[in-house]
């Protein structure tokens, strides 16, 4: 069964017509890169598979469950989860206590931004995996807020997957980074969703075919060709549209 299936997916503005009648299949446990040209609609794309807003038409499906208009804390339980363009973290909160907080509703907890059950053991040790899978055991006791920007991206991954979930959107998350961060963070990403679905919007194309299984081109709200890394990048509607003649 496919983890995530769009079909004939409209998202309209009063008249301005978003996303039109995009389709996109992408199988358990694979890595799918969407990309395309500024104002393609990635965004709104994102923002329609994870609940933060409503389809006007067709179909957005989990696991074979329709999930279009579904609310995205819902969504969470269901196994959705998605990082932003921009950190949301706890900048006065240490990064454990960033991951224990991600991690208090798996466990059976409300969630409380301040308020730790510091002696489960189960919760403890999953936020030393976090921990471990993020590279940032050395940063535990570091407030979020005085990490370095490529740390705080890891450290907002981290949180991404803490309730573990099946498919994982991330929304452009080495932007900003140097070219050595950047690899870093590839190698970060492909460690911290091994064994999950990963959908990811990203601009940088050195980080899409490091990370991509396979990927889709987005244009005008449209899905003009999907396909794996090297056959993207052969593609002449793709290099017209978004990687242009230096990529041919």
């Amino acid at each position: 069964m496919s983890a995530l299936v769009l079909e004939n997916l409209c998202k309209s503005f009063g008249k301005t017509e978003i996303i039109r009648d995009a389709n996109l299949d992408v199988e358990t446990g694979e890595r799918r890169a969407i990309i395309g040209p500024n104002g393609a609609g990635k965004s709104t794309l994102f923002n329609l598979i994870s609940g933060r807003l409503r389809p006007s038409a067709g179909s957005v499906r989990m696991n074979g469950a329709e999930i279009g208009g579904t609310a995205p804390h819902l969504l969470a339980r269901r196994g959705l989860s998605r990082s932003f363009q921009v950190s949301n973290l706890f900048a006065g909160l240490t990064v454990r206590e960033n991951l224990m907080r991600a991690l208090l509703r798996s466990h059976g907890y409300g969630v409380s931004p301040f308020r730790f059950p510091m002696g489960n053991r189960a919760l403890r040790a999953d936020v030393d995996d976090l921990l471990e899978r993020s590279d940032l055991t050395s940063r535990a006791n570091t407030q979020a807020g005085e990490l370095a920007y490529a740390d705080q991206r890891s450290l907002e991954i981290a949180m991404t997957i803490a309730g573990k979930p099946s498919v994982v959107l991330l929304d452009e998350p080495t932007a900003g980074m140097s070219r050595e961060e950047t690899t870093r963070a590839i190698e970060r990403i492909k460690q911290m969703t091994e064994n999950r679905t990963l959908v990811i919007v990203e601009h940088d194309m050195g980080v899409v075919f490091s990370l991509a299984d396979r990927i889709s081109v987005l244009v005008r709200g449209h899905v003009i060709a999907t396909g794996k890394p090297d056959d993207i990048r052969k593609d002449p509607r793709v290099q017209e549209a978004y990687l242009g003649a230096e990529h041919a």
